[in-house]
């Protein structure tokens, strides 16, 4: 009887290890690919993705550093302008760009989506990211006219 009850107990912490692994694993592919996520949308940051907003499709990411490219599959969405005001004279900036004065300036608010895509199991995780780029009069025209 003893050792049915052993036997029992090592089976049931052998089964409930083999979860909480499972569940760890889980976690640190998520957690994977929203990084692999992130990357992609600072890379586009990194550039003037306003000038041609256009989506990415399968932007290999290697997560892991090991020289594989490919641990996650990136597609990034077109970005697109959300919301346009123009900004307070008020206000300083901390960057001057050419040709542009106080009442020609405009705060742009884009919306970035990535989804990383783990090509072995086909698990995603979808990222969002807004940003707010200043841009003048003639850009925001260009580039947010609907908003």
């Amino acid at each position: 009887m003893m050792l049915i009850l052993i036997g029992l107990m090592v089976s049931t912490a052998f089964s409930i290890s083999t979860i909480n692994l499972r569940s760890v694993a889980n976690v640190q592919s998520r957690e994977e690919a929203i990084a692999a996520a992130n990357l992609v949308i600072e890379r586009r940051l990194g550039a003037d993705f306003t000038a041609a907003p256009a989506p990415l499709a399968g932007e290999p990411v290697d997560i892991n550093n090991d020289g594989v490219s490919g641990d996650y599959l990136v597609d990034l969405a077109t970005p697109v302008c959300v919301r346009a005001e123009q900004a307070s004279s008020s206000l300083s900036f901390s960057v001057t760009l050419p040709s542009m004065t106080a009442s020609s300036a405009w705060n742009t608010i884009w919306e970035l989506q990535a989804t990383a895509t783990e090509p072995r199991s086909g698990a995603s995780v979808r990222v969002v990211q807004g940003v707010r780029v200043l841009l003048d009069s003639v850009q925001k025209n260009a580039r947010c006219p609907d908003v």
